[in-house]
C-alpha cells in the first residue's frame, strides 16, 4: 500500500512538472491528450472509449468520496493494470477529467 501511494504522489507530482493543462472544457483535445498519455505508459483498454470511460469513472468514484489509492487499488483487482500503473492511470484521469481532485 505504502509504495502504491508513493507511485500515485509521484504520478501526480511528475504530471504537475509536466505542464498537464487542467482543462476547464472537455472536448476531443482533452481525450486525445488522455489517450496518448496512457498510451505512452503501455496502459491498454478495449478501445479508446474504454479508456476515456474508464477515466471518467474513476472521477465518479472521486466524488462519491473514494480516496484516490483505493481507487488505484481497485483498478488493481478489476483490471491487469499492476499498482504504478494503476496509480498513473489515476493521476491522468484526474488531470484530464477532474482536476478538482488535484490536490
Amino acid at each position: 500500500m505504502r509504495s502504491l501511494l508513493t507511485g500515485l504522489a509521484l504520478v501526480v507530482a511528475l504530471l504537475g512538472l509536466a505542464g498537464v493543462a487542467t482543462p476547464t472544457a472537455h472536448g476531443d483535445g482533452v481525450d486525445d491528450a488522455f489517450l496518448n498519455a496512457v498510451k505512452s505508459k503501455g496502459i491498454n483498454f478495449a478501445s479508446p472509449k474504454a479508456a476515456i470511460v474508464a477515466g471518467h469513472e474513476v472521477c465518479d468514484e472521486l466524488d462519491q468520496g473514494r480516496q484516490k489509492a483505493d481507487v488505484a487499488t481497485d483498478m488493481t483487482s478489476t483490471t491487469n493494470l499492476d499498482g504504478y500503473r494503476a496509480g498513473f492511470f489515476v493521476g491522468l484521469s484526474i488531470a484530464a477529467y477532474c482536476p478538482r481532485h488535484h490536490t
